[in-house]
């Protein structure tokens, strides 16, 4: 964005130069304006001189080759480290902790928008300048804390602003450790398999738009989004983030999504695409993690390998490829691309099976040779450090190169092709990563290597103009950031993803003032990533005063005329299961099914023998990671009671059932109890009762098959799409991918027909 220059905070000054550049400055910094043909330029190394890299006139290219020649391998280092998450202000306890002169927060007197101490650190002693921000008390706190993050960066080496980043943080569940972002009342949007569900990559696009702007106003450059894999394995707790399982919807999807963020228009244009508007978009995970073999995730050891018994790997890179890497709009294509933590098994034709961000076949072989690119390649989070002790431990994911060092890992990245590592603050292990290099190819090697990385990276922040003006006005921030209109749009979009699946006799909408029973719902105790525990409880899933809006509520079922039952899709813990240490202590070899039903279910379908095994934290004998002929629940296995409970104590009286899914889902066990289905991917509940009530007509569709049982979750190929037989209900619908109902029946339209299964 561009500041107006009202600074009542007085932390920076702004210069306007006629039909030029918008200079912003903190006179804090030491950071002197230099005039020349009559303009002003920006002395951020403060030589007294016009370098090229302060010469906003020139080519970004110009630019980024001039300042990278000028750094030090240090300042390299430090320009290739992607910060772990920040909060605003870092809070007492917790991943994202901080001290402010030695103190917590709360008992530092330290104002929310100041740098912690360990923030000042890696900014100063480490060289660092991505930096992931996650919660933020306001956008205007996140303004300030901004405008000094960037004052800091330019009191110091070669005033090089910070480029900081974000997890997606539009949508309802914000708090993943992949979808990291809070605070700031921002706009609220559908996101992955719920955006996918309006089958309309214009919504996208809009969506791209007004993030972006919402983005800059918090200082944020970069997203790391979208996530664009291909969601094929039905059982993978990320599929959740995807746009599901077809390659032209996902394509379409990926592409509309990264124009809207990167491209800036009108006054906002600085040049090619790029300006005051644009995001750089990071585009996860190549080359596509949809194919997690049984489902088990790559963050855990268990869940390391990427199979393709379909051979479909080429399948997978499509929406990168054909959409987020060949966009419409003048940045042509996406800024950054993140590698996934998979092992993407059998695909490398130098037969190594290493992780994909250790993969030289992968980056340098596949994405930079054959489809040509030369923007950054981003590790994902954590990948050099060591795993923990046992495959269910949440820590480094080397997968592949395990008894590699911390900086044998680094160098390896960098031979692979990679640029940046995220989660690593310390600049030390990219030094001896350097100087392994060295000793390898001599000092002119690793030098030009060092040098084609941080042209890469720099061109990132140059052409977003931070090196003009990173500063903002924390008023305008917070005039920005989630206002009405935004607001609407974010919401009309919600509508657009909400899917009916079944409206029995035309039960749906219920317009009038009518009595509701809903019942409560069990909430049982769930993991989280780093093995902590949530409290089981019972109540209400929905908050009554959003209903109350819409009917009468009662807890007495025979006082009802019609029941709401609020469900969440059958879960595991927060690691998406597949993997029980009791099952490794009591002689098993640790893995078990991922059910995708709330019944209990015994996997006698599933494979005799798994493609792939080798863990390097179990003993070496375990070569074979079937779970065949073993069992396992759902956590909420009493959402099924719920619908049965309610039908039953209804007699009679129509019962709709609500579904917050976040992957697909066996409907067989309840479908013909319920006199309504609607299903959702993790919107508001009031876009849901304004379906309900019918304020709107229902326009979603399903963005991926609902199977018709577990058996055929388990025939079908982790890498293939609308391999599953799908669920029949009585109406003699069948439940698979692009259906969806509204008030006359089952939806077919140009988005139906645009997007066939092939």
């Amino acid at each position: 964005m561009i500041s107006c220059g009202t600074n009542k905070t007085k932390d920076f000054e702004i210069i306007v130069n006629k039909d030029g550049a918008t200079l912003g400055y903190s006179p804090a910094s030491g950071v002197k304006i230099l005039k020349k043909d009559g303009l002003s330029f920006k002395d951020l190394n403060k030589n007294g001189r016009l370098d090229a890299y302060e010469d906003w006139r020139l080519s970004v290219d110009e630019r980024a080759r001039d300042l990278a020649a000028r750094m030090s391998v240090e300042q390299i280092a430090g320009l290739m480290l992607y910060s772990g998450h920040q909060s605003v202000p870092s809070p007492v306890e917790g991943f994202t902790s901080g001290l402010y002169n030695g103190l917590p927060f709360p008992e530092s007197g330290a104002n929310v928008w100041d740098l912690n101490d360990e923030q000042k650190a890696f900014l100063k002693n480490d060289n660092v300048r991505h930096v992931l921000v996650t919660s933020v008390q306001s956008p205007a706190a996140a303004a300030r804390w901004n405008n000094a993050m960037q004052s800091y960066a330019e009191s110091i080496g070669l005033g090089i602003p910070c480029n900081t980043s974000s997890d997606p943080r539009h949508s309802e569940n914000v708090n993943a450790e992949f979808n990291a972002g809070s605070g700031g009342e921002i706009s609220v949007w559908p996101d992955g398999l719920a955006m996918a569900a309006t089958f309309d990559p214009q919504t996208v696009r809009q969506f791209g738009e007004i993030a972006s702007q919402e983005y800059r106003a918090l200082g944020i450059g970069t997203a790391l989004s979208p996530q664009i894999d291909l969601g094929t394995e039905p059982r993978w707790f990320r599929i959740g983030q995807t746009f599901g399982e077809s390659p032209e919807l996902s394509t379409d999807m990926a592409r509309a999504y990264t124009d809207g963020f990167q491209t800036s228009e009108g006054k906002y244009e600085i040049r090619d695409g790029w300006g005051y508007h644009s995001v750089n978009a990071m585009i996860k995970h190549w080359p596509g993690g949809g194919a997690v073999e049984s489902g088990r995730d790559a963050h855990w050891a268990f869940g390391k390998f990427a199979v393709y018994p379909g051979n479909n790997f080429a399948m997978h890179q499509r929406p990168f490829v054909e959409g987020a890497l060949k966009l419409d709009g003048k940045t042509q294509k996406a800024a950054a691309v993140m590698p996934y933590y998979t092992i993407s098994y059998g695909q490398a034709t130098d037969s190594t099976n290493y992780g994909n961000g250790f993969s030289s076949y992968m980056i340098n072989h596949l994405l930079r040779g054959q489809y040509g690119y030369d923007g950054v390649v981003c590790t994902d989070w954590a990948i050099t450090w060591n795993e923990g002790q046992m495959p269910e431990v949440f820590d480094g994911k080397p997968w592949g190169v395990e008894s590699l060092s911390i900086a044998q890992r680094h160098y390896m990245t960098l031979m692979a092709g990679v640029d940046q590592f995220g989660g690593n603050n310390e600049m030390a292990p990219v030094i001896e990563a350097y100087q392994i290099g060295v000793d390898k190819h001599g000092e002119v090697f690793m030098r030009n290597r060092f040098e084609q990385s941080a042209i890469r990276l720099l061109r990132n922040i140059f052409r977003i103009g931070l090196f003009e003006n990173p500063y903002l006005d924390p008023e305008e921030s917070a005039r920005i950031v989630g206002n009405p209109n935004f607001m609407k749009a974010g919401y009309d979009a919600q509508i657009k993803s909400v899917v009916m699946l079944k409206n029995k006799r035309h039960l749906l909408p219920v317009k009038e003032r009518k009595t509701v029973y809903i019942p409560r719902i069990f909430f049982p105790t769930v993991l989280g990533w780093w093995g902590d525990a949530s409290e089981s409880r019972t109540d209400y899933p929905i908050n009554l005063d959003i209903v109350k809006k819409y009917y009468n509520v009662t807890d007495d079922p025979q006082k009802a005329d019609f029941a709401i039952v609020f469900v969440s899709s059958p879960h595991a813990h927060a690691d998406g299961g597949g993997y029980d240490k009791n099952d490794r202590e009591a002689g098993g070899n640790g893995y078990v099914p991922i059910t995708l039903q709330y019944l209990p279910y015994k996997a006698t379908d599933a494979r005799a023998h798994s493609i792939a095994a080798g863990d390097p934290v179990i003993a070496p004998s375990v070569t074979n990671r079937s779970y065949k002929k073993k069992s396992y629940t759902a956590l909420n296995t009493k959402d099924l009671n719920a619908i049965l409970d309610t039908k039953s104590a209804m007699k009679g009286k129509p019962t709709v059932v609500v579904v917050n899914a976040t992957r697909p889902m066996v409907f067989n066990e309840f479908e013909k109890a319920a006199d309504g289905i609607i299903i959702h991917f993790g919107v508001n509940n009031q876009a849901v009762m304004d379906i309900i009530s019918g304020k709107y007509e229902p326009s979603g569709l399903l963005p991926l098959q609902m199977p018709a049982n577990m058996s055929t979750v388990e025939k079908q190929y982790e890498d293939m799409p609308f391999d599953m037989k799908c669920h029949k209900d009585s109406e003699g619908n069948i439940y698979d991918f692009a259906f969806g109902l509204n008030w006359n029946g089952v939806i077919h339209d140009t988005r139906t027909e645009k997007y066939k299964k092939n």
